[in-house]
C-alpha cells in the first residue's frame, strides 16, 4: 500500500528525521489560517499517491494566506494521472541549498534491497537517471547486515551526498525494517542555507502482508483514491483499476497477467486486474464480479478461471449469484477449465442468462471480450 506523502512524513517524524513544518486539510477555507500559522507564505501540495505531482500544477508556492486558499481552491479536485486530488497539504517554505535524492527498495530478483541515491535529486531525477546513470549510485543492501553507519557512509560517499546525510540514510533504514516496507523514498532531501538535512517529499510503499503488525496504525486511512479498488479492498479483494474498457477477472496472479496480455493481443484494453485467488468461494466470485460490473468504463467482462483449488462449480454459482444481485447490462464472456469445469459450464448453462456466453479458449474468450467491447 502507497502512503500519501503526510503520512510520510509522519513516520519520518516518529523515527527522528527533519521535515518543515506541515498541516493537512480538504477544505480550501481552513488553508488560509493554516497558512497563517505557519507565517503567511506556504507550499500548498496535492496529496496523490502518484509522482509528478509538480510537472501537473499539484505544488504551488502562495504568497500569503488568502493566495494559499486560492491556491488550494483551484487544486483540490484536480486529476493527477488518474489520482483525484481530495487533500493538500500546506507546509512552510525552506530556502533550499542543494537537492539530493535517496531511497531504498525491495530488490526481489536479487533477494536484498537496493539504495539508490543522487547528489542530483528533484523533479528531474528520472532525466538524470536515464541521461546520466552515472550520477545515480546504487548499492546492494544485505537485509541481514542493515544500513548501519559504515554502511550509510558508502551509499553517501557513492552518491556524492555530504557526510551530514549518513544519520538520515541510517533512520531511513530504520523506517524501512521497522513500518516493514517495500519502498522509502526521499526526494528531494535538501540541504537548507542553515545547512540542515530535511526531507521535503516522502514516498513508501508497505508490504499489505505485514498488515497485522501494525494494528496501532488503524486510525491512519491507507484507503485507496480510487472508489472502486475501494469498495474491492472492503472486500478483501486484490484489484487494481486500470484504464480500458474489458474487466478481466481470474484466479491467481499469473493467469490474470497472462489475460491482460491476450486481452491487449485482442486490440482491447484491460480495465482492471482482478484476482479472485486460489481458493475462491462463490461468494468471493460473486463480489469481484460486482465491483467490476459497477465500473462505468467497463463494456464487457471477461472471466478466466482454471480450475484447481478453485472448483469451476464455485465460481459458476457466485457468477450466478451475482447476476440476480446486480443485474448486468454489460456482456459476459466466461472460460472455465479444470476442476468441475464441466459442472460449472452446465451452471451457467441451467441460468441462461442472456448477456453471458462462454468459451473453451483464453485466446477466445479474449477475442469474444474484446469484440462485445468494441460493438458497445
Amino acid at each position: 500500500m502507497d502512503l500519501f506523502e503526510h503520512q510520510a512524513r509522519e513516520l519520518f517524524e516518529e523515527h527522528g528525521i527533519l521535515v518543515p513544518r506541515a498541516e493537512v486539510t480538504d477544505s480550501s477555507k481552513e488553508v488560509r489560517g493554516i497558512a497563517r500559522r505557519l507565517g503567511g507564505r506556504v507550499v500548498v501540495k496535492a496529496q496523490v499517491r502518484t509522482g509528478g505531482r509538480g510537472k501537473a500544477g499539484g505544488v504551488r508556492i502562495a504568497a500569503d494566506p488568502a493566495a494559499a486558499e486560492l491556491t488550494a481552491r483551484q487544486i483540490l479536485g484536480m486529476d493527477i494521472k488518474g489520482h483525484t486530488v481530495r487533500a493538500v497539504m500546506v507546509a512552510e517554505p525552506v530556502a533550499i541549498e542543494s537537492e539530493f535524492y535517496v531511497s531504498y527498495v525491495l530488490d526481489r530478483a536479487a533477494g536484498r534491497f537496493l539504495a539508490i541515491a543522487s547528489a542530483e535529486g528533484g523533479m528531474d531525477i528520472e532525466e538524470v537517471a536515464a541521461t546520466r546513470p552515472e550520477a545515480v549510485a546504487r548499492v546492494p543492501v544485505d537485509p541481514a547486515e542493515g544500513v548501519t553507519s559504515a554502511k550509510a557512509a558508502e551509499i553517501a560517499e557513492a552518491a556524492g551526498l555530504p557526510a551530514r546525510t549518513v544519520d538520515v540514510l541510517v533512520r531511513l533504514w530504520e523506517v524501512l525494517v521497522r513500518e516493514d516496507a517495500l519502498l522509502v523514498e526521499v526526494n528531494p532531501l535538501v540541504r537548507t542555507a542553515r545547512g540542515q538535512i530535511l526531507a521535503l517529499d516522502g514516498k513508501i510503499t508497505l508490504d499489505d502482508n505485514a498488515a497485522f503488525r501494525h494494528a496501532r496504525r488503524g486510525g491512519r486511512s491507507l484507503a485507496p483514491d480510487d472508489p472502486l479498488e475501494a469498495a474491492a479492498a472492503a472486500k478483501s479483494l486484490t484489484y487494481v483499476k486500470l484504464d480500458g474498457e474489458v474487466g478481466v477477472i481470474g484466479n491467481g496472479a499469473g493467469l490474470v497477467m497472462s489475460t491482460l496480455d491476450v486481452v491487449a493481443g485482442c486490440g482491447a484494453r484491460p480495465a482492471n486486474f482482478l484476482d479472485i485467488g486460489g481458493g475462491a468461494s462463490a461468494q468471493i466470485m460473486a463480489d469481484g464480479l460486482s465491483v467490476v460490473l459497477s465500473d462505468p468504463d467497463v463494456k464487457s467482462v471477461l472471466v478466466n478461471v482454471f480450475g484447481g483449488i478453485t472448483a469451476c462449480d464455485a465460481v459458476a454459482e457466485g457468477i450466478v449469484r451475482a447476476l440476480d444481485s446486480v443485474r448486468p447490462t454489460k456482456h459476459l464472456v466466461v472460460r472455465l477449465d479444470g476442476n468441475n469445469a464441466a459442472r460449472g459450464r452446465a451452471v451457467l448453462d441451467a441460468r441462461a442468462h442472456p448477456l453471458v456466453q462462454q468459451a473453451t479458449t483464453m485466446d477466445g474468450a479474449a477475442r469474444r471480450a474484446a469484440e462485445l467491447a468494441h460493438a458497445a
